[in-house]
């Protein structure tokens, strides 16, 4: 196998785990928050693994597609806000999520959206900092930690 080919190979396994392990993460944490705050998130238990996965699933590209734009439009607001404004954007995902499942998932209140979009920033940021990062590293990298 070529040089090129090996590396490309080796971006796919990259983009496809990252993918794979957000796409998991999201889902154990929605399904965990549904089951803590029954009467506040709703995922319908018909079909309960399946809607928290597609749910998780449309976060993860909304995450990637819509939300970088929105990050982009509303930093004059974010700024003079000193970042306050950001935890808005999530809940706006949330809640078009929300739309897109339209029976299949709910989130009731106005503080409920946040704590989610919150537990999700946090499970992200750990994901990111405790799991794909050291599965990432280079043998260059894991040569000099040691």
């Amino acid at each position: 196998m070529s040089k090129v080919a090996n590396r490309n190979f080796q971006w796919n396994i990259k983009e496809t785990l990252d993918w794979m392990i957000h796409l998991v993460s999201y889902a154990l944490i929605l399904l965990l928050l549904s089951l803590v705050f029954k009467k506040t998130i709703y995922i319908d238990p018909e079909h309960y693994w399946i809607w928290g996965m597609v749910v998780s699933f449309i976060i993860y590209v909304l995450n990637r597609t819509i939300k970088p734009l929105l990050v982009w439009l509303t930093l004059p607001i974010t700024g003079l806000t000193v970042g306050l404004f950001y935890p808005f954007i999530n809940v706006f995902i949330l809640k078009l999520v929300e739309l897109i499942t339209f029976r299949h998932f709910a989130i009731k209140g106005i503080f409920m959206p946040f704590i989610v979009a919150i537990c999700i920033s946090c499970i992200n940021f750990l994901v990111s900092e405790m799991v794909l990062k050291p599965l990432f590293r280079t043998k260059q990298e894991r040569s000099n930690n040691l």
